[in-house]
Parts: C-alpha cells; structure tokens; sequence
C-alpha cells in the first residue's frame, strides 16, 4: 500500500542499541562470577572466545558515556546469571548485584531506559551439568533468579525480556549445549521448561515491580512460499509456526499452536507436563513482545524422501530444512551479506505486520543489524556506509509498519558495539562503536566511534526525521 502520508515515529520513541552479557563483558571469573556454558564453549578454531571480550566490564562508565553522546533513549542488555548467583541457584554474589546496581544507576543519570534481558544464552555451567533445562529443576532456579532480579532492580527497570530467542536454542542448539546436542525429544521438553520459567518470571515482575513491563524475545522473522504452488505455502506456514508461532503463541495465549503440536505429536517429541502448567502459562501475560529481526526465510514443499533436510555451513540464519516438513528454498529477489545471510527491510515490515494483526501487543524491535568485516583506518576513521544503508532501509520498513497501525514502541540495533560474534569472532562486527582488538591480541581496547555511530545519532536527534520519507 502506497500512502500519501507517512506516520511520524511517536515521540517517546526508544531509538537503542543492543548487546548480551557474555559477548561483551569479560571479566568471566572476576568477583565471584560463575562459569556459564559460553565460558567454556569451544569456538571455532582461530575466533576468539568469550573469556574477555569487549571488556565492558571494566569499561562499563565509559561505553555508558558513549551511548549518552549517541543519545541513546534505551539500552538493551543482558545480566549474566552467573554473575548474580554463580551456581545458578545458591548463594547470592553481592559483586554482581553491585556491578548491574551501578550499570543501571549509571543509565538512568543519563536520562536512558533500561531494558534488560534475563537469560541470553549463558546457562550456568553448574545446572548444565545437573542437566540444564532438561531438568524441571531448572525452571524453580530461574523463577528464584528472577525473584532476586526484581528485588534488586524493579524499583528502577521498567521493561524485562524473559529469554532471549528461545526458539533458536530449540532449533539451533549446538552452542548452548556443550558436551552433546539433545534429540528433539529432549530439546522440546526444554522448551516447555521455558516457557514455565518464563510465565513463572512473567507472573513474578506484574507482583513484584510496580509499574514493571515483562515479555519475550524471540527471533521472528516472515516465511516465504519459494513459488505461488500451494504445496509451497503449506511448507512456509509449517515452517513458520514452528519456528515463530509457537513460541509468540504460547506467549500471549499460553497454549500451545495447534499446527505445531500435530507436528509434535507426529514426530513423538510432545514434552511431558505436570498438573497446573497449562493454567500458569495461561495466566502469565505480556506487556510487549521484543522482536528479534535479521531477514526473512524462504522454503518449499518437502519432498520427503531422504533428501529435505541439506548441510549447510552457518548459523541459526542459514536454512538447512527438515525431513518431512519443508527444504531451503531461494529467494532471486533478496541480496545476502558476506556471511550468507539474506538481506530482506521489506521483510521487516512484513514480519512487524503478521505479528502484531495476530497480538495486537506493543512491539519493541531487540536486535537488528548487519555484521560485517570493519576495518580500522591508519587515521582513526571506521567507514561502515554499508552498515548506515542497511539500518536506513530497515528504519524506513519500520516507519512504513507503524502507519500500516503497527504499534512500534522502539528500535535496538544489534548492536551498541562491537561483541563477539558466536560463529565469526570480532572478523564480524556488528556495533555503531569499534572495539580496537582482534581474536588474538586485546591491542588497547579502545572505543571508537565509526561513521554509523554519528549517522545514528542525528537519527536519534531528529526522531526519524532524517530518513526524509
């Protein structure tokens, strides 16, 4: 639809960034901190690991100053379970509590809203070991963790995320699993694990923090039909509820999707409930959605005979297909990035669109962003136009959806600056500020603003008025 017309960004729009605790922390066994699965998760060989990354913690004053000169209206990040309670579910570390007390104090003097996710894929190794989310145990560990959360920070954090794309965990698990991938039949009794802890946490935040905000974030994303043949069609709606639906549908309406549980039944991975969860996953309501967005997915009909399911060297964004339900399809009308990731802004507003007609929930966009090879220039200068023409794009698509009637509350690109890539290292970077170190040598750690950084800024400044549509 063509408009004459556009809607403005509201004005108490949350123009963000975003980044997780154990991609940019460091500091991995510093003050009490325990060990998570990302902490002795085996990196490819010659890419770093999460040992020190981007070393906010010791730099946390600083890259808090630097978003206030962004200009930042919120910032989303990640507390690291480990770093609050070692062994995910005993003694209380006052450290920890004190470092995020200080990060948020900290945001707040520069007028920027917290929004804080509680579990980005750092497991603690101890409840890892004790088997993870496997374990019905591990769910009383969360609601405890999160019980503590809202005690320290609720006075001042007004908007949760429960977990961090749970349905790539499901779907992706290698590197939250060290030591042996799960079955299906395992990883979809983890799932329903999730979700009790997050309904339990969901249910905790509206007793415990006044005015408190609480949803999920998971990574949606539209799927596209390879071709108008219906066959296609049945395969783009399998393959989205089963990796989106699911996950938003249980969620909001605290049940399960019913496409999703046929699948589940055919293929023997139904999890096993206990009395009582169908009604604590029906009374916990979100407040928002977070949407985590990278592009879309195109499929086709299975074939089903041996050859679906294709290897593919990747990540969590590379379609690989499933036997029995649907194959990787190609999309001519969509670009890829170096890494083989598809490049889709229409897709934003298409994905935007299907999820708020199906909930009718405020959105918060949580993750955004191209990872590309920067390059440091001998005068200080990182020149990411790429990045800039990309979240130019996006940030049109997003403007487009809210006068579609999308309620779009705000935008956290991935990310504020650069982390550890889990598949690439800092090869990939994703932020608005360059983190002078590569995979082997820390160098000064320095932080440097890149072009995208002041780019963004008058984004920000002008409250989308830049983008000039």
């Amino acid at each position: 639809m063509f408009y004459k017309t556009l809607k403005r960004f509201p004005d108490h729009f949350l123009w963000g960034a975003s980044t997780s605790a154990y991609q940019i922390e460091g500091a991995y066994n510093e003050d009490g901190k325990g060990l998570s699965v990302q902490d002795i998760y085996e990196t490819p060989e010659g890419i770093t690991d999460f040992k020190d990354a981007s070393d906010h913690y010791h730099h946390m004053k600083e890259d808090v100053k630097l978003m206030a000169e962004l200009g930042m209206k919120a910032y989303r990040f990640s507390i690291a379970w480990t770093r609050i309670i070692p062994d995910g579910d005993g003694e209380v570390n006052a450290a920890g509590i004190r470092f995020y007390n200080d990060l948020i104090n900290e945001l707040i003097a520069y007028d920027i809203v917290p929004v804080v996710t509680m579990y980005h894929f750092d497991l603690p190794l101890e409840l890892h070991k004790k088997g993870g989310w496997g374990n019905r145990k591990t769910v009383d560990a969360f609601e405890r963790y999160a019980k503590v959360l809202f005690e320290n920070f609720g006075d001042r954090v007004k908007y949760w995320l429960t977990i961090n794309e749970q349905n790539v965990m499901i779907n992706h698990p290698n590197a939250m699993n060290p030591g042996k991938v799960p079955s299906k039949k395992e990883l979809y009794q983890q799932c329903h694990h999730m979700f009790l802890a997050g309904a339990k946490a969901t249910l905790l935040c509206h007793q415990m923090c006044k005015g408190g905000k609480i949803g999920p974030a998971p990574n949606i994303t539209a799927i596209y039909p390879e071709k108008c043949n219906p066959a296609d069609v049945i395969a783009a709606d399998d393959w989205e509820s089963i990796r989106c639906w699911l996950y938003l549908d249980m969620a909001v309406y605290g049940r399960y999707n019913s496409l999703v549980w046929a699948y589940l039944e055919e293929k023997g991975y139904t999890p096993i409930m206990e009395a009582g969860d169908m009604e604590i996953l029906a009374e916990a309501k979100p407040d928002f959605l977070g949407v985590n967005y990278y592009a879309t997915a195109t499929v086709s009909a299975s074939k089903n005979d041996g050859t679906d399911c294709q290897p593919r060297n990747g990540d969590q964004q590379v379609m690989i297909g499933e036997e029995g339900v649907y194959r990787a399809g190609e999309n001519r009308y969509l670009e890829k990035t170096e890494y083989g990731w598809i490049v889709d802004s229409i897709g934003l507003r298409v994905t935007l669109r299907r999820i708020y007609d199906r909930y009718h929930l405020p959105l918060l966009i949580t993750e955004n962003g191209l990872g590309a090879k920067d390059v440091l220039n001998d005068d200080g200068t990182v020149h990411d136009q790429y990045r800039i023409d990309y979240l130019e794009r996006h940030f049109k698509q997003a403007q487009l959806a809210i006068t579609d009637g999308v309620d779009l509350i705000g935008y956290c690109p991935w990310s504020f600056m650069d982390l550890v890539s889990t598949h690439q290292g800092y090869g990939k970077r994703y932020g608005f500020v360059y983190v002078n170190r590569d995979e082997a040598d820390l160098k000064d750690m320095g932080r440097i603003k890149k072009d995208s950084f002041y780019w963004y800024q008058q984004v920000i400044q002008s409250n989308g008025e830049l983008l000039g549509i």
